[in-house]
């Protein structure tokens, strides 16, 4: 690890050097490269610094305790010895945290998709209260909505609504979302004060850019049609709506929220290509199902992954077994609790494949 470390604080002092040279500067392709090099390595080497004057604390408080006949002084000098072996241990497990391998879609964009599931109209409104709490959470971290299609029940609930969320990091922390979600509560819609369980289903995609996924429009059919629902007066009285069959995989998208009908192409496009990425790394990793099992999750959309009862006020996540009793902070987007604990959990797994190995 420390032969790593050594290499990654080489690497930077480097790119630092390149970054004042004067051919960098005039060649902004090249600087914004070494830019971002920079920032991602810029925690590891920070953290390394730390790591080492760590270890040269406890290099002098050795020094004083073999030399120093002050009792005082040599009170003091084991203090420190004792902060900064402790000081080394935990950064000793940051770094190795930081050394995991990254995933390289963690800073795109996502595409979510929320369907309603088991629980007729009760799941579609399900489905609508998901929607609303990833926006809210969104809000939090100053990143852009750009809804893609939706299909309304007429009540207020999502039959299906697929939407962009646009932010820096923005999978990274929410690609942990995919599963089935439940709910348990009496519905608005029952009179009988019965409490039901509904389910909705939430798939998150990374944003594909077109060179990484290698599809054929000989392979894709395009039908217009008229726009339904709610919407501008041009959305319901032109053929705006734009429906994308792919023929090979048979996977149907249809985008009629944007009244140019150009838009919803390039919409249902961007969506095509995040499910045909996802159908990849689904096959890649079929290979690996016995390792992934061991992980915070499949990303599955059939797996079961939280629970929120309103009854009792809590959310449950069943992947790292953490019940909290905050639904309504939670359902109104403060899922940093949630998101944090299953980071954490993440790499807590990652890390002890890599001592298995």
């Amino acid at each position: 690890m420390f032969d790593k470390l050594e290499d990654i604080l080489l690497r930077y002092e480097e790119v630092l050097n390149e970054l004042s040279e004067q051919d960098v500067l005039n060649d902004q392709s090249r600087y914004q490269r070494l830019m971002k090099e920079q920032s991602d390595l810029e925690p590891v080497v920070e953290k390394y610094k730390e790591y080492k004057s760590a270890k040269e604390g406890i290099a002098d408080s050795l020094a004083i305790l073999e030399e120093e006949t002050d009792e005082e002084m040599r009170e003091l000098a084991k203090e420190e010895l004792n902060e900064c072996k402790s000081s080394v241990a935990e950064i000793e497990n940051e770094l190795r945290i930081l050394l995991l391998p990254k995933d390289p879609n963690d800073e795109k964009n996502v595409i979510v998709e929320i369907r309603a599931g088991a629980g007729g109209d009760e799941a579609a409104l399900f489905a609508a209260d998901l929607y609303r709490m990833y926006c809210k959470y969104a809000e939090q971290h100053r990143w852009k909505i750009d809804t893609m299609n939706s299909n309304e029940n007429g009540i207020g609930g999502f039959k299906e609504i697929v939407f962009m969320i646009n932010g820096a990091g923005a999978y990274s922390k929410l690609k942990y979302e995919s599963g089935v979600h439940r709910v348990q509560r009496i519905p608005a819609t029952e009179s009988g004060g019965r409490i039901h369980t509904s389910t909705a289903t939430v798939a998150i995609m990374p944003e594909v850019e077109e060179v990484e996924v290698e599809l054929d429009m000989n392979d894709c059919k395009f039908d217009v049609f008229r726009a339904s629902g709610n919407g501008g007066q041009c959305v319901n009285t032109t053929d705006s709506a734009v429906r994308l069959t792919h023929i090979p995989t048979g996977i149907v998208i249809s985008c009629q929220d944007e009244k140019s009908q150009l838009k919803n192409k390039d919409k249902a496009l961007k969506v095509l290509r995040a499910r045909l990425y996802e159908l990849e790394c689904a096959k890649a990793h079929d290979e690996e199902a016995e390792k992934r099992r061991s992980q915070i999750g499949t990303g599955d959309r059939s797996e079961k992954i939280r629970t929120y009862n309103y009854p009792q006020g809590r959310v449950t996540d069943h992947r790292i077994k953490l019940t909290l009793h905050r639904l309504d902070a939670i359902i109104n987007g403060d899922l940093n609790e949630v998101i944090d604990n299953l980071i954490a959990a993440d790499q807590a797994a990652k890390l002890a494949s890599m001592n298995e190995e």
